[in-house]
């Protein structure tokens, strides 16, 4: 549980180039498990999540290695050994929640740990019960456990998810995937994550219609036996992250491989914010699939948006972006209010900005007024169990005069690769430290 030591108040300036997604990686490693081919994953990010996953894996006797700096291969058994289980790190991890729809296609019964992650208050498994029982699973909870029982699964015909969550409509996807017959998923997310899950399963034969909708039609295959290679796409969450150190910082800086569609939303209130960008290039993702951008930022003088500042699932502000608008706001004009619905503890993990000298008021858990703009200074600050709000405040600090220290930084390496030696590269006077 490392530190970071911070010496902020100064402009960056220089080149950023988004990493490919934390969240896709996530679902890709356990969605290998439905192939009994060899599957070699490229350009995943070096972070602990992923660590984490790789050694429930290997654990119940998956072959999974590097290949190169960030290349991926994965093999599973011809059965899997779940008595062998790591679970310590599979409790680390809410990622082990898709091991509910990946193991009902191994195991007619097993278990599944509570999984650990972002504190964020009730994250219930509902959801995922009431989407999975439409195949013949079913899930029972009990402390520490989840008992699940597959004994015959069936396709699922038309499903209206509980709940627009991400990890429960990739759950559904993959038991779908290796049901022979129709399912058809209804309020699906239809979010960055859950479109690279369905462009991978495409390339293991599954027919999936709708993607990038909240309707998803699923024709499910039997167990495919394939080699195949599968580029991730970049991570919308990190490039808003250095959007938002560029606009609370005031630096020019350059960030290459933006998925624009998944922060287009994000940059437009920011522009009526007053914030200036442009965008220098368009292209596609190595996958040939997303669109990606590169943004050079410019130093910008804001406004507080009169309206309130919420997310939604996709299309809308994204539900992990979200938590970037408040350092921004200590640095606009006026009042802004950040209305964060999803999390029951979120909001409060907020105010921790105000050891900096912000001005942030918590109205209820889900929302907080923020008054700008203010000057921030240093301070020593110990990180929330969350991954984003955890960044948030490495944000203000890069834009807090003075030094500050940020410590137990794991939540942040959780999803952030070599995070303070990218920012050091652009001029950022940080250092990791033991």
């Amino acid at each position: 549980m490392g530190s970071y030591v911070i010496h902020g108040g100064h402009k960056l300036q220089g080149t950023l180039t988004t990493n490919t997604s934390k969240n896709a990686a996530v679902v890709l490693l356990n969605a290998a498990l439905l192939n009994k081919g060899t599957t070699t994953l490229k350009q995943v990010p070096q972070i602990q999540e992923v660590y984490r996953i790789i050694e429930v894996l290997e654990s119940i006797g998956v072959m999974v290695r590097w290949s190169g700096n960030q290349d991926l291969i994965i093999k599973p058994p011809k059965r899997l050994q779940l008595t062998k289980l790591n679970v310590a790190s599979a409790i680390r991890t809410r990622s082990i929640l898709f091991w509910l729809g990946v193991m009902a296609h191994h195991q007619q019964s097993f278990s599944v740990p509570h999984p650990g992650g972002c504190r964020l208050g009730t994250r219930t498994v509902k959801p995922h019960l009431f989407a999975l029982e439409h195949f013949g699973i079913s899930i029972k909870a009990v402390a520490k456990w989840y008992h699940v029982r597959a004994p015959k699964l069936h396709a699922g015909g038309e499903i209206v998810l509980y709940e627009s969550g991400d990890t429960v409509t990739e759950n559904a996807i993959m038991v779908a995937a290796l049901t022979p017959g129709r399912t058809v998923l209804k309020y699906a997310s239809a979010n960055y994550q859950v479109q690279d899950l369905c462009f991978f399963l495409q390339k293991l034969g599954v027919k999936i219609s709708g993607i990038g909708t909240t309707t998803l039609e699923i024709h499910g295959i039997r167990k495919p036996d394939k080699n195949i290679t599968y580029h991730l796409s970049e991570d919308p969450i990190e490039s808003m992250l250095f959007i938002a150190i560029a606009v609370t910082t005031k630096s020019s800086l350059t960030i290459k491989r933006c998925p624009i569609e998944f922060i287009e939303l994000e940059l437009l209130k920011l522009e009526k914010m007053g914030f200036h960008y442009k965008v220098l290039r368009r292209y596609k993702a190595k996958n040939g699939k997303a669109n990606l951008v590169d943004i050079k930022t410019y130093p910008s003088t804001l406004t507080a948006l009169e309206e309130k500042i919420y997310a939604r699932p996709y299309p809308g502000v994204n539900i992990d972006n979200l938590p970037f608008f408040v350092p921004i706001a200590t640095q606009a004009k006026g009042r802004s209010m950040i209305f964060d619905w999803v999390y029951e503890n979120r909001a409060i993990y907020y105010i921790e900005l105000n050891k900096l000298g912000a001005q942030i008021e918590l109205a209820d858990p889900h929302r907080v007024y923020v008054q700008g703009p203010t000057k921030l200074t240093g301070a020593e600050v110990i990180s929330p169990p969350a991954l984003r709000p955890a960044t948030i405040i490495l944000t203000a600090m890069l834009a807090a005069k003075g030094k500050s220290v940020l410590h137990s930084t794991y939540s942040i390496e959780r999803g952030y690769e070599n995070l303070t030696g990218r920012l050091s590269q652009v001029g950022a006077k940080i250092e990791a430290i033991d």
